[in-house]
């Protein structure tokens, strides 16, 4: 079954919040980072522009930027409504409002935007998903995975989870996965448990981290897997 873009909400993220949501500290920006499944997230366009090296991966990338913006304006009071309707899921604390998300949403999204054509130019957005990607064993040093894996838990199988986590444990020598809930609820992924027992019965470190970033309530945990030396 071919990606379609109409089926796609797009919801951007900045530098800033993968900085805390991933607990990224100065020395880390400095490594090979692949951003996975990185949507129309600023993450790659601002590292850039700081002298770090980012690349990212999406099926969505295989659109124009036009595209992209068009579908971004289509769905963008959409997201917001859906909201409004369920304030009290999160946290308004960095973030004061549902008028403050759309802003801060939007201007991640639009520096995205004017980032990409010259990024894929440059090979820092490639088109791949999920649970096979076009890279080489050991590429990264870090591949960071936000809002995907656990979050669309009643869409992607168990089976999904780990062969995808596999997969970045290959080519990158840390994962990082945010958040652990499902749904853009308060629960946490029913994928998780038996996704962290099978990667530990395969011989890597899997940590559950706490992190400075909670917009979701309860959504201030990341996953963290490594191969024990």
């Amino acid at each position: 079954m071919s990606f379609k873009l109409d089926r796609v909400i797009p919801w951007g993220r900045c530098l800033d919040e993968y900085i805390k949501m991933f607990g990224l500290t100065a020395t880390e920006l400095d490594l090979a980072i692949l951003d996975c499944a990185g949507g129309p997230a600023s993450f790659n366009a601002e590292m850039t522009q700081q002298g770090n090296k980012v690349i990212s991966c999406d099926p969505v990338y295989q659109f124009t930027a036009a595209e992209i913006g068009d579908r971004i304006q289509a769905t963008y009071q959409t997201v917001l409504d859906g909201v409004k309707a369920t304030l009290d899921d999160f946290v308004w604390t960095d973030i004061k409002s549902p008028e403050h998300l759309g802003e801060v949403r939007m201007g991640a999204m639009q520096k995205f935007l004017v980032d990409f054509p010259s990024g894929v130019q440059d090979g820092r957005y490639i088109t791949a998903e999920l649970p096979v990607l076009p890279f080489p064993d050991c590429k990264f040093d870090l591949a960071l995975c936000s809002h995907f894996l656990f979050t669309y838990s009643h869409l992607l199988s168990e089976e999904f989870h780990l062969n995808s986590i596999l997969e970045m444990s290959r080519i990158a020598r840390e994962v990082r996965i945010f958040p652990l809930l499902q749904s853009f609820s308060s629960e946490v992924s029913d994928r998780l448990s038996p996704t962290v027992k099978e990667l530990e019965a395969r011989g890597f470190f899997v940590e559950i981290k706490e992190v400075a970033y909670e917009f979701q309530k309860g959504g201030n945990k990341m996953l963290k897997i490594s191969r024990k030396n």
